[in-house]
């Protein structure tokens, strides 16, 4: 006999799982509660909700329909979280256009997506004229003018984004459709070949919504998140949704601040300000706030930060608790809409000593509810949770990117087995915590042995004068390839510190064991910056070639 199908009344209801259902929680729970754009704007959940209404009525005037693209090229604000909802409740497809790629990139993403509305911040102008020349097909131009003129248009706009929205309806029913409609689209980075792109489905934003929700607030840890919090993004918009995070903040009806362009002195005041207490970040936009002159006269003990998209190192993880910031990493891709483990300690851990809790706070994290995760040979074998054993990281969850958008080919690569592949190499520990080592065209192989660049870098981030720090492979005659690090001093302290001195800091490491001499780089460069990806991480690829010389 097989499974048993519950019965369903003709009259009964379905309740598909819709980006709706997100925003109307938020009128129930937080209407008066406030969202706020810089210094520049204000309003509650009342008038963001009639606001999306618009939004929604506006769009549909111009011309858009169920299974359109809408694109978005704007900073991080209110606009673009009326846009988070509106388009994908229309029935549309939101595109979050990453504008830190190169223009020939972002033309090839609109073109890959078949955009058909591009929703367009004045700022960036320019940079669409650039592009339009090599877009397939006229899309219609909606322009936010951010309380300016806008100067220079020549045409092609549809409207203003303020004016577009004023005298439309503020109420809108939105409609109930198939939970699997495709809700949003981004491309990643493209540090191999093109970018790519994914696409999340409503169905699985919610889920990632509710994932999120009993990750951070269910389980009893150091940071924990609930409506009484007032969040604000450091991940921009643009990037796998922020993270998912503002979907979790709208539904729980907390105050959200939304800053616009990032720059350190800004974030610092806004926190002090706005009383802000949860963001999220990369680690070297947190490097480049403890950096800032500012930080030192503010009060950074009520803010809890969430690390992600590069290892937090034990280093930079001692500088932000040392400042009174509750830091702390979890782990995702963009093809994982991102939530795959956050770094909760257990409940025997609660107790434990603030060092022995570093070592919670930076580990990769446990796999968050709804989430599998194993580690497998090169033969598809799961190995042992030994916290020795590396393989593999593979992922299954139900909100998963399904396929690359129009890329069968590297969807084949993405998927196999039934489990999605992350490119990932870690370990798994007996208490089921997952330590990424590497990405597996990031591990240094030298001499027949590997040597785990995260791990590396780690050590170095230790040294109180190193600011930042990344190792890479080069090649070498004799081992195939060796570490070299890329350090970038502290302000202030540049005088005081050598490339010898780091060399005599990792030696210490092999001293005490940590570390396997070969381990030691052969060579230590003190730069003024390292290379980043468009949001933000190291960009490995890009160091290899601007340092890639065989040594021998």
């Amino acid at each position: 006999m097989g499974v048993r199908i519950i019965e369903k009344n003709g009259s009964a209801y379905a309740y598909p799982l819709l980006i709706k259902h997100l925003l109307s929680s938020s009128l129930r729970y937080g209407p008066g509660q406030e969202i706020i754009y810089g210094d520049a704007h204000r309003y509650t959940y009342r008038e963001f909700t009639r606001r999306v209404a618009k939004l929604a009525h506006a769009l549909g005037d111009i011309g858009v329909r169920p299974g359109d693209t809408v694109a978005v090229l704007d900073w991080d604000s209110h606009r673009y979280l009326e846009c988070y909802f509106g388009v994908p409740m229309l029935g549309a497809v939101l595109h979050t256009v990453n504008f830190r790629l190169s223009p020939e990139q972002i033309a090839y993403t609109v073109n890959h997506a078949e955009d058909d509305v591009i929703i367009l911040h004045r700022d960036f102008i320019p940079l669409f004229k650039q592009i339009r020349p090599y877009l397939d097909s006229d899309q219609k131009v909606i322009v936010i003018s951010d309380g300016q003129d806008v100067d220079g248009w020549d045409g092609g706009q549809v409207c203003e984004y303020e004016k577009l929205l004023a005298g439309k309806d503020s109420e809108y029913i939105f409609p109930d459709f198939d939970e699997n409609a495709a809700a949003t689209l981004f491309y990643t980075t493209g540090t191999t070949g093109r970018p790519k792109g994914v696409t999340f489905s409503h169905r699985q934003v919610v889920l990632h919504t509710y994932g999120f929700m009993s990750g951070l607030c269910a389980f009893r840890g150091y940071a924990p998140i609930d409506s009484g919090d007032v969040y604000m993004p450091i991940t921009p918009m643009f990037h796998v949704h922020a993270w998912g995070m503002p979907y979790l903040f709208t539904m729980l009806g907390a105050k959200q601040v939304y800053l616009g362009r990032y720059e350190p002195a800004k974030i610092l005041s806004m926190i002090e300000r706005e009383g802000v207490t949860f963001s999220h970040c990369v680690p070297t936009i947190m490097q480049m706030i403890l950096s800032d002159p500012a930080a030192a006269a503010t009060d950074l003990s009520k803010w809890k930060v969430l690390i992600g998209g590069s290892a937090l190192s034990k280093g930079l993880c001692r500088e932000a608790a040392g400042r009174g910031i509750n830091i702390f990493s979890a782990y995702g891709m963009s093809e994982t809409c991102p939530l795959v483990t956050i770094a909760t300690p257990k409940l025997h851990m609660q107790n434990w000593s603030e060092e022995q809790m570093l070592e919670i706070r930076t580990r990769t994290g446990l796999p968050a509810p709804l989430v599998d995760v194993e580690i497998i040979d090169s033969d598809g074998i799961p190995l042992p949770h030994d916290g020795k054993q590396k393989g593999e990281i593979v992922v299954r969850s139900p909100w998963l990117a399904q396929a690359y958008y129009k890329e069968p080919d590297k969807s084949d690569e993405l998927w196999r087995d039934g489990w999605l592949h992350t490119g990932d190499v870690a370990t798994i520990d007996e208490e089921g915590y997952l330590q990424i080592t590497d990405r597996i065209k990031d591990v240094i192989k030298t001499g027949g042995e590997w040597i785990s660049s995260l791990e590396l870098e780690d050590l170095i981030s230790r040294h109180e004068a190193v600011g930042e720090v990344a190792v890479i492979g080069v090649p070498h005659d004799k081992w195939g390839e060796r570490p070299l690090a890329l350090v970038v001093i502290k302000p202030g302290m540049d005088e005081s510190v050598s490339e010898t001195d780091i060399i005599s800091f990792i030696e210490t490491f092999v001293a005490e064991g940590v570390l396997p001499k070969y381990g030691i780089p052969d060579r230590v460069l003190l730069v003024e910056t390292i290379a980043k990806t468009s949001v933000g991480k190291l960009d490995k690829k890009l160091l290899r070639k601007q340092h890639g010389s065989t040594q021998s």
